[in-house]
């Protein structure tokens, strides 16, 4: 059973949205994505669509998250273009989600099903990459 958290983070949901109807233009950027950082700010990014895999709008915001001195994120939504809502993370987001940020919420879901969850209930039975990293006192 998925955990769920009855409080769902509207204004990070509406700032994604936001940028996803001003920033977003052509086949480009598509998607939107906000983070709540742990002190209280909000990121915001899009995607970076090229037919050769470009970055999806979480990915570019946990880079440019880093690049302005953010690096604890609290909760993370994208939401797509021309209205479509809430998108939820692909399986690549998921899993590097979950390795940097391994106690992230991410809001899914639409409408009265709009929801926050822990990024584990997304990719349960997951590969924790640094439960298989060497101790740098071993190397």
């Amino acid at each position: 059973m998925t955990s769920r958290s009855p409080h769902v983070d509207h204004e990070l949901v509406q700032a994604a949205a936001d940028v996803a109807r001003t920033r977003c233009r052509g086949d480009n950027h598509t998607v939107a994505a906000a983070a709540r950082a742990r002190d209280g700010r909000i990121l915001t990014a899009v995607n970076a669509y090229h037919f050769t895999g470009g970055p999806c709008a979480e990915l570019v915001l946990i880079g440019a998250a880093a690049a302005q001195g953010v690096y604890e994120l609290d909760t993370v939504v994208a939401v797509g273009d021309r209205d479509r809502g809430v998108v939820p993370p692909c399986g690549r987001c998921r899993q590097v989600m979950l390795d940097y940020f391994p106690v992230l919420k991410v809001i899914v879901g639409e409408g009265d099903r709009m929801r926050t969850v822990p990024v584990t209930d997304l990719l349960p039975e997951s590969y924790v990459w640094a439960d298989h990293q060497l101790d740098a006192e071993q190397g």
